[in-house]
């Protein structure tokens, strides 16, 4: 989003509590099958202040998806990583692009088809 060396194809910021082994798994395993790059957070340590590895990744990243989901707007960790991919977009402009999906609001079929459209 904002560097011009591309580390990840996609940046996802959801909340794992709410998505991570529903909705996200399946975008994760198709977005794999069409080789595109995916940046997974499992290894980074949680802690108060957002990890250098998670900004580094935001910036590296073609696109970011934000996946609104119940508990999105009451994790301090998604909020955290909006506002990095906000600043991001502001600071840079158009050099990246950014997606909101609310889950929810469209079948998981009509998500998808807006995603790669997109991609």
């Amino acid at each position: 989003m904002c560097s011009s060396s591309r580390l990840y194809d996609v940046f996802p910021s959801f909340s794992g509590e709410d998505i991570r082994k529903t909705f996200l798994s399946h975008l994760l395993k198709e977005l794999d099958r069409k080789l595109i790059s995916v940046f997974k957070d499992s290894e980074i340590q949680r802690s108060h202040s957002i990890a250098p590895e998670l900004v580094q990744a935001i910036r590296g990243s073609k696109i970011a998806v934000v996946v609104f989901s119940n508990k999105y707007a009451s994790s301090s960790w998604c909020l955290k990583e909006l506002l990095e991919i906000v600043k991001c977009k502001e600071e840079f402009g158009s050099s990246g692009d950014t997606h909101f999906l609310r889950l929810g609001s469209f079948s998981y079929q009509e998500t998808n088809r807006r995603l790669w459209r997109s991609l």
